[in-house]
């Protein structure tokens, strides 16, 4: 997966846009439910070498995806109990960094309130 593929997942989820507020290079992928609060569940230096993302994690499942793939460690600058993160361009398949993406997203749209949810038209945690 390269640069412009992560945007293009992140910025498909309901309610996604980009922003930047450390800075131009680095892109922060929030949530935003229409008049609510925006909550970041990505965060990614587009133009960095190697291409990095940080996700937010269930923390029993972080630990288990670090102890098994060396492209995914704790987020630097975040709290590594909630945040991976994770060498894009590593060579972990398309279809697992983007659930890893997905996952995120959905930890923090479950955090949003129920409003908020309803109006994304958010069906819950692994679809349901």
């Amino acid at each position: 997966m390269d640069a412009g593929e992560l945007k293009r997942l992140c910025l498909s989820l309901p309610g996604a846009f980009e922003d930047f507020p450390f800075g131009p290079e680095s892109s922060v992928f929030k949530v935003r439910a229409a008049g609510g609060k925006a909550k970041m569940f990505a965060l990614a230096a587009l133009e960095g070498e190697p291409l990095m993302t940080s996700l937010k994690c269930e923390p029993e499942l972080a630990l288990q995806l670090r102890a098994a793939h060396p492209e995914i460690t704790g987020a630097w600058h975040m709290n590594k109990t909630h945040w991976n993160q994770v060498e894009v361009a590593s060579g972990l398949p398309h279809g697992m960094i983007r659930d890893l993406v997905e996952d995120s997203y959905d930890l923090v749209v479950a955090s949003l309130p129920r409003k908020d949810r309803e109006s994304l038209e958010w069906k819950g945690l692994a679809g349901g």
